[in-house]
């Protein structure tokens, strides 16, 4: 296997494990059971973060282990057009780090999670134009 082969496989798999967090989010919201809105917001990050290393993976760009989506998107370089609002980063990092754990925070309802479920599809459209099609040739996504 050449390198470029290796570096394709270890996207794919960023790729595979976003689209299970993806396809988790939209289980969990089809129940429709508000307390379990906080996890569909954590699959919803768990997406992003995952396509973000994918695409650093991509580009051969080393990352920290994190669930900042905003440290993730400063590694990218310029004008690799993904557009995530600070506030949307921020959000969705909340997801994976604060909610996760017992603590003193409003619940996350349905509402935002949806919010963060359409924040991720949107991140996810984003990043899938700047990955090379033969990432998603043996996925069958």
């Amino acid at each position: 296997m050449s390198a470029d082969e290796r570096v394709l496989s270890v996207v794919r798999g960023w790729v595979q494990k976003a689209e299970s967090d993806l396809d988790t989010a939209d289980l969990i919201l089809a129940a429709g059971k508000e307390g379990t809105a906080d996890t569909a917001a954590f699959h919803a990050q768990q997406c992003v973060e995952k396509y973000l290393k994918a695409l650093l993976t991509y580009k051969q760009l080393d990352f920290p282990k994190t669930h900042d989506v905003g440290q993730l998107l400063l590694l990218l370089p310029r004008g690799a057009g993904i557009e995530l609002g600070v506030e949307e980063q921020r959000r969705l990092t909340l997801y994976a780090t604060v909610t996760r754990y017992p603590g003193e925070y409003e619940p996350v309802t349905l509402e935002e999670a949806h919010r963060a479920v359409a924040m991720a599809r949107s991140a996810r459209e984003q990043i899938r134009k700047a990955l090379p099609a033969a990432v998603f040739e043996k996925l069958g996504s």
